[in-house]
């Protein structure tokens, strides 16, 4: 990987987009209202970057993603990022965060504890909401206390953070399932 790229592609649950440069994956955006929304997304927080078909190490990251998002088991824990552009306190959240297997949740609390910093909830609540890596780093995985949704900033708020809980089985405490689990799920 030597230049900015980018590349879009489908999932069960709407496109998706992937953006990597010369020290693995930089960003990864989750489904907006179309196509043509992702890629005005990508272009906008990576400007530069190109669409191309992506190196092999990101088709990897891709077909994994596809994979998570249709309800098959998909460890995406060895995909890389270049984190050189992240702040160090969120580094260690998203480090903490991608420990989280699919179909378990953590609460910020618990993420802050695991850090050393058990005050630091709600920083660890900001740094996931500015979450580039969504999905390769599950911030939809952490919980607010008591089990409660907390927040989500990717297109679609709650609702998707709901969705992807439920593809991987998971039903957050007080909610009804909005979603199939499954290759189905729409």
């Amino acid at each position: 990987m030597t230049e900015r790229g980018f590349h879009l592609f489908d999932t069960p649950v709407g496109p998706c987009g992937i953006a990597w440069g010369d020290r693995g994956v930089v960003g990864v955006q989750l489904p907006q209202s179309s196509e043509s929304a992702v890629r005005a997304r990508i272009r906008r927080e990576f400007p530069g970057a190109r669409e191309a078909a992506p190196p092999p190490e990101v088709q990897r990251a891709v077909e994994g993603i596809v994979a998570l998002l249709s309800g098959e088991t998909s460890d995406l824990s060895a995909v890389e990022l270049d984190m050189r552009q992240v702040p160090p306190f969120h580094r260690r959240v998203y480090e903490a965060a991608r420990t989280i297997p699919p179909g378990a949740t953590l609460s910020y609390g618990e993420i802050a504890a695991r850090l050393g910093e058990p005050g630091a909830a709600r920083d660890v609540g900001s740094a996931l909401g500015q979450n580039p890596f969504a999905i390769v780093v599950p911030c939809h995985r952490v919980l607010a206390a008591n089990g409660k949704l907390g927040g989500f900033s990717a297109h679609g708020g709650i609702r998707t953070k709901l969705r992807l809980l439920s593809i991987e089985g998971v039903q957050a405490p007080g909610t009804v399932p909005l979603f199939e689990r499954g290759p189905h799920a729409r």
